[in-house]
């Protein structure tokens, strides 16, 4: 085949071009802004931003007291490129601020879906800020911002803080389900919270592998449904579970969550004949803890009986003797609590054993020899 000279020349710049661009350095360090990410986990869900950190002072200009509506405007910002509209601050430097949620969340009280959204905010003389969710994760800072593609916005108080050179997301407060997620720069700050359904998600994360290796097993059930007892929550399915993990495995923990369900459930009675055969396969230490449990539930003569199997097997125990005196105490038999409390003084008890009898005894109005 022969080529002609046009074609010959669209080849070579071609070629050339790519080879050029094949040879260009692209990852260079960013002086000004640098990257940087920061991640948090809530319960199973965790949250990932992304973002880049601009500092006050640039290139030797310190920019104290200039930052908040005037470096950062108030309001919108009009441009005449790009999107050529109102634009919302990037909340960060360079490319899109970039927020990632593995699960679905609640910010300040609203829902968002589980996935990746690029975050931009208004600041607002009156001391607030609109936080904006918005689904464009790939374009370059808020230049290319589009208001349809809004999937949340929140407003927010904004609050004073101690300076903060290098703009920072972190996360300065959380407890079991929530988090509190932070911008912080300058003198200012930009709190969000962030709520997750962890029961909702661990559940679904139960459900989901017990469908793969570890449903083959005993454990898996068993974990899900005591899970569900401790946190006394999804209570039919959880027997369910429970009731697999028996049947694959009987033991004294697969027989106890079953039987901690059939409580919950209102079912007493089933409960009360595998609480029994739980304890038959228990030791003393898991008898004491049955025994605490039905304290916890007012079930007094019930704990009274169980822990009476520790006095009966052995009568040198000074711990089972002080459990059962205080299991007579919260049920008001003063006379038995006395008599077995003293019982559990008389038998060299460990030091802890012995603070809680001679406690209790004074709590019941009695002398200590």
């Amino acid at each position: 085949m022969r080529f002609t000279k046009p074609t010959i020349f669209a080849i070579l710049l071609a070629v050339f071009s790519v080879a050029v661009a094949a040879q260009n350095i692209t990852n260079q360090p960013r002086a000004v802004s640098p990257a940087a990410k920061v991640s948090q986990r809530i319960g199973l869900t965790d949250v990932t931003i992304k973002y880049s950190r601009p500092r006050v002072t640039l290139r030797g200009n310190d920019r104290t007291g200039s930052i908040w509506g005037q470096q950062i405007p108030y309001g919108l910002t009009k441009i005449n490129f790009a999107s050529q509209g109102n634009i919302p601050w990037r909340a960060g430097a360079n490319e899109n601020t970039t927020i990632h949620f593995t699960d679905d969340v609640k910010i300040e009280g609203k829902p968002l879906a589980a996935g990746k959204y690029s975050i931009h905010m208004i600041i607002n003389q009156g001391g607030t800020a609109t936080v904006i969710f918005n689904k464009n994760t790939t374009s370059w800072g808020s230049f290319f911002y589009d208001e349809e593609e809004d999937a949340l916005r929140v407003d927010v108080k904004m609050k004073d803080v101690p300076h903060t050179e290098v703009l920072t997301y972190h996360f300065p407060d959380m407890g079991n389900d929530y988090a509190v997620m932070e911008l912080a720069w300058e003198k200012k700050a930009i709190p969000v919270r962030i709520d997750v359904d962890v029961h909702k998600v661990v559940l679904a994360n139960f459900r989901n592998e017990l469908r793969s290796l570890p449903g083959f097993g005993w454990q898996g059930f068993q974990t899900a449904a005591n899970y569900c007892l401790n946190n006394n929550i999804n209570n039919a399915e959880a027997l369910q579970w429970a009731n697999t993990a028996v049947q694959r495995n009987k033991n004294f923990n697969t027989l106890s969550t079953q039987a901690g369900l059939m409580f919950q459930g209102g079912k007493q009675a089933e409960g009360d004949k595998v609480l029994d055969e739980a304890v038959g396969l228990a030791t003393r230490a898991q008898i004491n803890q049955v025994g605490y449990q039905l304290l916890g539930l007012k079930r007094f003569d019930k704990a009274i009986a169980v822990l009476k199997k520790n006095t009966d097997s052995d009568p040198t125990d000074a711990n089972a003797f002080d459990s059962l005196g205080e299991a007579y105490k919260l049920k008001g038999d003063k006379i038995n609590a006395v008599k077995n409390l003293r019982k559990a003084l008389s038998l060299n008890p460990a030091p802890n054993v012995k603070a809680n009898s001679e406690k209790l005894l004074k709590e019941l109005g009695e002398t200590i020899d």
